[in-house]
């Protein structure tokens, strides 16, 4: 029997996972809960990340996190837990299905069933930032091979065993080419690898926008972790409501799953709140630990439930919902249809013991790897780059000298704009004057000349040519 861990959360949470776990135990699931207290009272125990090390400990043993939605505090200093937690477990994958329930349940789009699968780990969210000057901050943006081959073959993997058409990559490597570009390049190495499953890549702009207006032409969409955090809750939002959709987040070792939506404290303890979502968590916790019967029977009563008109307060619609019910009233509906299937919304049935294909990352042979330059990014208070440029060109040396500048991205010197606004924050960038490489001593001797110059370096990135090709941006106008 599979024992998994249980948080029930702040505000509603108690209530909705009272409700689900009535639900899918009616149901005949198996399993034997751990239960941990996490979220709004550890914090102000004076705990800053919302969880004991205790938890932690029966969640890693038990491999399987059931959790309702919790409240973070508002200022102090308080780490998301949920951004903690798919960290430290490695859950790489989140998944969000979208489907319409239409007409059943208010949506524009009827025919909309697609699938979100959103990188976990990386990203702008690794949460690395630094203020350099007075007037610029920096995020890095952290993308790495692993992470996208972990991501794109789970996506592929999952339209595999789901039987799923298509998987559709979003990215921004038009303008984000090294990142981006690494995600993109990723995508069409893996999908060569399924050739029954249709791929293709849009910009994640206009993706954005053909699936806010058009969203059945999509299926399985796979992309990065902020583009796929904003996609998921546009995609839960136009298919009929936030508050019905779950989420899974899936790793190597271990699995969480939960509802998307928050705690909503002012709804507490009223009997008002809408399980659904957290139930749709426990389906897709259900699937992951082979359960596959009981995960059916649950959703399939419980569409016949929205069927039968009968609906929570959120989306109780008159002429269209039969009974308006509370928490306890729904999970009562839909447990009375267990064992019933759906007339026009359309039932599931899930392969049985099928599991995704996913081995491990095998790191790829070394390139080889060249030193080409070095930009020194520069807090200096001046507007014009002509005459920093003619500072900088006192700590040029025999073998490296000054090719260009650039601020907020934009080439500024040589052949600048007069009209292009400038920051304090100045990126400079130094090249070889004979040779095609540098060494790293080459760099210390330009920082030193900088510091006898009185020229404020606040950080340096060298730049790499691997296997001869160029791994660094340009700037703009170049």
């Amino acid at each position: 029997m599979t024992r998994i861990t249980v948080a029930k959360g702040d505000g509603i949470g108690p209530e909705i996972m009272d409700a689900t776990l009535e639900i899918i135990k009616a149901a005949g699931a198996k399993f034997e809960i751990d239960e941990i207290e996490v979220g709004e009272k550890v914090y102000l125990s004076g705990n800053t990340s919302g969880i004991a090390s205790e938890s932690w400990d029966i969640i890693r043993r038990n491999k399987v996190f059931l959790k309702a939605p919790i409240t973070t505090p508002q200022g102090g200093g308080y780490k998301s837990l949920n951004v903690t937690t798919r960290k430290f477990l490695g859950l790489y994958s989140n998944v969000r299905p979208c489907v319409s329930l239409h007409p059943f349940v208010e949506t524009k789009h009827p025919e909309m069933d697609i699938v979100i699968i959103r990188e976990n780990e990386e990203d702008l969210y690794a949460g690395i930032e630094h203020q350099q000057t007075d007037e610029v901050v920096q995020c890095l943006k952290l993308i790495s091979r692993p992470g996208c081959e972990k991501i794109i073959r789970y996506a592929f993997e999952y339209a595999k065993v789901y039987g799923r058409k298509k998987v559709t990559c979003f990215t921004k490597d038009n303008i984000m080419k090294q990142t981006d570009g690494l995600f993109h390049q990723v995508f069409d190495e893996i999908a060569l690898e399924y050739p029954e499953i249709e791929n293709e890549h849009w910009i994640i702009d206009i993706g954005a926008a053909k699936m806010a207006d058009t969203p059945e032409v999509f299926d399985v969409i796979v992309t990065l972790n902020l583009y796929g955090d904003v996609l998921s809750d546009v995609a839960a939002q136009i298919a009929g409501s936030v508050g019905l959709a779950g989420s899974a987040n899936i790793g190597e070792e271990c699995a969480m799953f939960e509802a998307i939506h928050g705690s909503a404290p002012r709804r507490a303890g009223q009997n008002l709140a809408n399980p659904s979502g957290l139930l749709q968590g426990a389906i897709m916790m259900l699937n992951h630990i082979g359960q596959t019967e009981i995960a059916e029977k649950v959703q399939n009563a419980w569409l016949k439930t929205i069927e039968e008109g009968i609906h929570t307060y959120d989306i109780y619609k008159e002429g269209v919902s039969k009974e308006k019910v509370g928490t306890k009233e729904f999970a009562e509906a839909v447990i009375k249809n267990l064992g019933e299937k759906p007339k026009l919304l359309k039932e599931v049935s899930y392969a049985k013991d099928v599991v995704l294909n996913l081995p491990k990352y095998v790191k790829k042979p070394a390139a080889n790897k060249e030193l080409v330059g070095v930009d020194l990014f520069v807090h200096w208070n001046g507007t014009n780059p002509n005459e920093l440029a003619e500072l900088l060109k006192r700590i040029n040396t025999e073998s490296k000298h000054l090719t260009m500048i650039t601020n907020r991205g934009i080439k500024v010197w040589p052949d600048g704009f007069k009209e292009t606004y400038c920051t304090d924050h100045w990126r400079c960038r130094f090249k070889p004057t004979n040779s095609k490489t540098l060494t790293k001593n080459d760099i210390i001797e330009l920082l030193n000349n900088a510091l006898d110059t009185k020229i404020d370096v606040i950080k340096t990135e060298n730049l790499y040519e691997f296997d001869g090709k160029p791994a660094y941006s340009l700037g703009q106008g170049q």
